[in-house]
């Protein structure tokens, strides 16, 4: 089967829609298919291309058995919604014209980017082939959650639009239960939507051999008790909130470990730069590869979001990374992901910025070591509950389906 996979994200980037989408190609390609990525020259979060990398019209590599074909796009950092449309829809509009050249049984298109998904329907009426709308944000909702985008005729016209996409869609994929009965309550057939959702890489989230204690010599914090969170520093994720509480915390052991970058890290850096925030440390974005020694390297992995109903629906994929580690989670997520969490017992959840919550939740972890273990131990029954390898396998399936 030749499967075309058209996403913005890709390795050597290290968030989460990469992610997903190299571990999901590679373990199909393993299985004899032929998947070709159309995806963007890597410059994720800071908008900046990496090194190694050009913006040309077309360039084409192979990662582990992926045909990778990287095509031009506007880059821009993610600061204001116009640029990061004019971004988004340049990508769409030249994933389109590589699509074209492309032999394939079957496309898939990711979101986010929302404009992805434009240029997997395109292509599928193009070819006459099926195309699956695979879900990972609900768009344009999520971007008037925090902030980006108001009521009105712009968001009515793209909700149109979204709406349009999975109906003509012969398979849409949410990543949560709670995105499928957002569009079952939109009517959005139940039995044209699978569930997939993020899960764990037991192979590359391997405590036996993490080396933490080398990052923590590194780092010169070898006796704090690390609070750590690893990922994008953006609008969504209420880090400003977390920066808040640090400066009520009088414990001199903790400290904060911050790494990644986004749109909102200069002026995270800046907040605590002014608050003399010294239990606090940034780090500048890591090597996936790198990424379970630094989790091995911390007390508590902290998950946070806005409080947003819209952010009910998520769960991120920080929670899997975490509990593979058997590292305990403080989750300020409420809905799905606070559900995932607390039926393992593999964390503690505070109520998203509600200062009390989280000072109280944080002290907890830190101080009842009975708890601190048992939440340790039930983050390995969580990550093989969700293990990424048998999800990757269940789409296959259903993607061979589509192609009978």
């Amino acid at each position: 089967m030749h499967i075309l996979f058209i996403t913005d994200n890709f390795p050597p980037e290290v968030n989460a829609p990469a992610t997903r989408t190299y571990e999901h190609a590679k373990i199909w390609a393993e299985e004899g298919h032929q998947v070709t990525v159309i995806t963007c020259n890597p410059n994720f979060p800071q908008g900046e291309i990496y090194d190694g990398y050009e913006n040309k019209l077309c360039q084409k590599e192979e990662i582990d058995g992926i045909n990778v074909i990287r095509v031009w796009s506007y880059i821009t950092s993610n600061e204001g919604f116009i640029k990061r449309t004019l971004d988004y829809f340049s990508f769409a509009v030249t994933s389109f014209w590589a699509g074209l050249f492309q032999k394939t049984d079957i496309l898939i298109a990711t979101s986010p980017q929302f404009f992805t998904t434009w240029s997997g329907w395109g292509l599928s009426k193009f070819k006459r082939k099926p195309w699956v709308f695979e879900l990972r944000d609900l768009w344009p909702e999520s971007i008037k959650t925090v902030g980006a985008l108001d009521d009105g005729l712009i968001y009515d016209t793209l909700e149109q639009i979204e709406l349009f996409l999975y109906r003509s869609a012969d398979l849409v994929v949410p990543v949560t239960d709670a995105f499928k009965k957002n569009l079952v309550d939109r009517n959005i057939e139940s039995d044209k939507q699978l569930v997939i959702p993020n899960g764990s890489n037991l192979d590359l989230f391997n405590k036996e051999n993490s080396d933490g204690q080398r990052i923590r010599k590194q780092l010169s914090l070898e006796y704090k008790f690390i609070v750590g969170y690893l990922g994008t520093h953006g609008m969504a994720h209420s880090l400003d909130f977390i920066l808040e509480c640090v400066a009520d915390i009088e414990d001199p052991d903790i400290h904060f470990l911050f790494i990644g970058d986004g749109a909102e890290k200069e002026r995270l850096v800046a907040m605590a730069k002014q608050r003399n925030l010294e239990n606090v440390t940034f780090v500048d974005p890591i090597p996936k590869q790198e990424v379970p020694d630094y989790l091995d390297a911390v007390d508590v992995s902290l998950v946070p979001l806005k409080k947003s109903d819209t952010f009910k629906t998520v769960i991120p994929s920080k929670i899997f990374e975490a509990a593979s580690m058997q590292l305990p989670i403080l989750l300020g997520v409420e809905g799905q992901a606070q559900e995932i969490v607390e039926a393992y017992e593999a964390g503690i959840c505070f109520e998203p910025e509600n200062k009390d919550d989280f000072l109280a939740k944080l002290r907890l972890l830190k101080e009842d070591k009975e708890l601190y273990e048992k939440v340790s131990k039930n983050g390995e029954k969580l990550a093989q509950a969700y293990d990424r390898e048998k999800l990757a396998r269940k789409m296959l399936d259903a993607l061979e389906k589509l192609t009978l």
